[in-house]
């Protein structure tokens, strides 16, 4: 079962199963990345998966922009492990293709890929292998003439019925296995989006701030945005799309679940922001822990703290913790010492106090 929050309550979604996996209806909230490569490159986008897996991805998603590329999916897809999904955008016979080769996902917004035809030829060869569908909305490309009619009561508005809209066209053809996305580079527009659909309908949203921009400004707003679509108890599958490397996109993205109580995967570091009672190198040694576990999956709790008044008292939850002093420090486990180390002996010590720690709980405690 998925971890929940006790201040809120997940909004009850439609099931949608997406290869082995199966969003919404309260299951975990998942994890969504997209390749950098070009995907005719099977070998680069293989390679690129296989990486942003073992970073803790749990849907892929590439691009088909050509027939090439939707071509390359099925061999891309017998060379990896987790649900491929393909973007496609107004080219129906790209999306067949791809659902040919056997996606367990497409995203493609119905009203953008020309007759009816068409649209019913997709949805179509769609039911016949049970590949859902994904509904892209974004702030940045929205029909004129639904801002001519809903303008008035803002962009969320305007999102929210191209939403309802693309929706329409797609029930209308008795096809429910939809997922929807409301992305903005606006905080608070993509927000208000997200609300209004929560309210109107049960699909399960796949939450992201698009363009969020590079480096510490992206991971901000990234954080801020999602964060707080999921405090609210909507979502059901996150995508970070940082300026950055793929991978740091999925570490931010776990970042985000485990500090709301949504997901636990790997080691949760707590350390102080340091200050003027501060004896020791803390950012240092916070620096060596984090670098030193980062490839640890245990979902463990481990406290670097500066002082005594930050110590065992403040991180008493921690599994286990130290907190420095003039010269030395001392190791804690659920805020009670257990041992006294001189200042040069506190990073090994530690780390030998945290490989016990992964014994006891029933992991390995290679690192």
């Amino acid at each position: 079962m998925p971890a929940q929050n006790k201040f809120y309550k997940r909004t009850e979604t439609r099931p949608v199963k997406i290869g082995k996996l199966i969003i919404g209806n309260g299951n975990p909230i998942r994890i969504q990345s997209m390749t950098q490569t070009k995907t005719k490159d099977i070998e680069a986008t293989v390679k690129q998966i296989n990486e942003l897996e073992k970073a803790g991805c749990e849907i892929i998603r590439v691009t088909a922009p050509d027939i090439e590329s939707a071509k390359a999916l099925g061999e891309i897809k017998k060379q990896i492990n987790i649900p491929l999904v393909v973007d496609i955008h107004f080219q129906y016979l790209i999306a067949l293709e791809a659902i040919k080769q056997g996606v367990d996902k497409v995203r493609i917004n119905p009203g953008n890929i020309g007759s009816k035809e068409k649209v019913e030829a997709v949805i179509k060869a769609c039911q016949e292998k049970n590949i859902p569908i994904r509904i892209g909305i974004n702030m940045g490309s929205l029909e004129k003439d639904l801002f001519v009619q809903y303008g008035k009561f803002g962009v969320a508005r305007v999102m929210m019925e191209s939403a309802t809209r693309h929706i329409k066209i797609l029930e209308d053809l008795n096809f429910f296995d939809i997922v929807v996305s409301l992305k903005g580079s606006n905080v608070m527009v993509t927000r208000e989006a997200h609300s209004m659909f929560a309210h109107r309908f049960n699909y399960p949203l796949h939450v992201g701030i698009t363009e969020a921009g590079p480096s510490l400004a992206g991971i901000v707003k990234s954080s801020v945005g999602i964060g707080s679509i999921l405090a609210e108890g909507i979502g059901d599958t996150i995508r970070v799309s940082t300026t950055s490397d793929p991978k740091e996109q999925v570490k931010i993205g776990w970042e985000i679940l485990k500090s709301l109580g949504l997901r636990q995967k790997g080691v949760e570091i707590i350390s102080c922001p340091t200050c003027g009672r501060t004896e020791i190198d803390l950012i240092g040694l916070a620096k060596k822990v984090e670098k030193i576990l980062a490839n640890v999956d245990a979902p463990i709790k481990v406290a670097v703290m500066g002082c005594v008044v930050n110590g065992p008292g403040e991180a008493s939850f921690a599994d286990i913790g130290i907190c420095g002093g003039k010269n030395q420090a001392v190791v804690f486990k659920k805020g009670k010492i257990v041992k006294v180390v001189q200042e040069k002996d506190v990073l090994p010590i530690f780390i030998e106090e945290i490989k016990k720690v992964l014994i006891e709980k029933g992991y390995s405690d290679k690192i």
